[in-house]
């Protein structure tokens, strides 16, 4: 039997391991439920899962303006996040996005197109504000119920006195009432007068 080359078998090995690296790499799914949040004037968070047993060690991010060819490309590996934040973009204007994820072998297809649009920059500043005041109109409604706890604790604590003193006006006016009647029976006794019998002659000794 003849043998094989050395170099031969060297070569056959390496196409056997890119063919295997681009069988892997097909293999990896695109990300699903790519969804965008927190749309702004100038920003906005793309998020998206994984599915379950994929290898996946980071994601490439495509970003793109409706009608227009540039392309933003955003890559990041080594992480386990799901989500992204896009910057500078444009107010009231419309992008896609695709997400894809990277995994040792190499990128996964494209995930489905993704289009938003984002907000005029006056809506995000009356949004803000409109935070904002909700947020003060809670810290004061805090401090007014803080406020009217206080004064129920002080008008109750203020009954409970008064009523702790009327019961103790009324325990010392009925411990005293037996000697008061005893005084008036006594004093009624001394003013009377005796009696004396009617109807009888006085007779005198001679």
């Amino acid at each position: 039997l003849r043998r094989c080359s050395p170099l031969l078998v060297f070569a056959a090995k390496q196409t056997l391991t890119f063919a295997s690296l681009f069988l892997l790499a097909d293999s990896l799914s695109p990300p699903v439920n790519v969804t965008i949040k927190e749309v702004k004037a100038k920003s906005a968070v793309v998020s998206w899962d994984i599915p379950e047993g994929d290898p996946v060690i980071g994601f490439a991010i495509t970003q793109q303006k409706k009608d227009v060819r540039m392309l933003r490309f955003i890559q990041e590996v080594n992480t386990t996040t799901r989500s992204c934040a896009l910057w500078d973009l444009e107010e009231e204007t419309d992008y896609i996005v695709h997400v894809q994820s990277i995994s040792m072998s190499g990128t996964s297809p494209l995930s489905e197109p993704l289009r938003f649009r984002t907000r005029k920059e006056a809506e995000t500043q009356a949004s803000k504000s409109k935070d904002e005041v909700t947020m003060e109109e809670v810290g004061q409604t805090t401090q007014l119920r803080a406020g009217e706890l206080i004064i129920i604790v002080v008008v109750l604590i203020m009954w409970a006195g008064v009523i702790a003193l009327f019961c103790r006006q009324y325990d010392i006016i009925k411990d005293n009432e037996p000697n008061n009647n005893k005084d008036k029976a006594k004093n009624s006794s001394e003013c009377s007068t005796p009696e004396h019998p009617t109807g009888g002659l006085l007779r005198s000794k001679v």
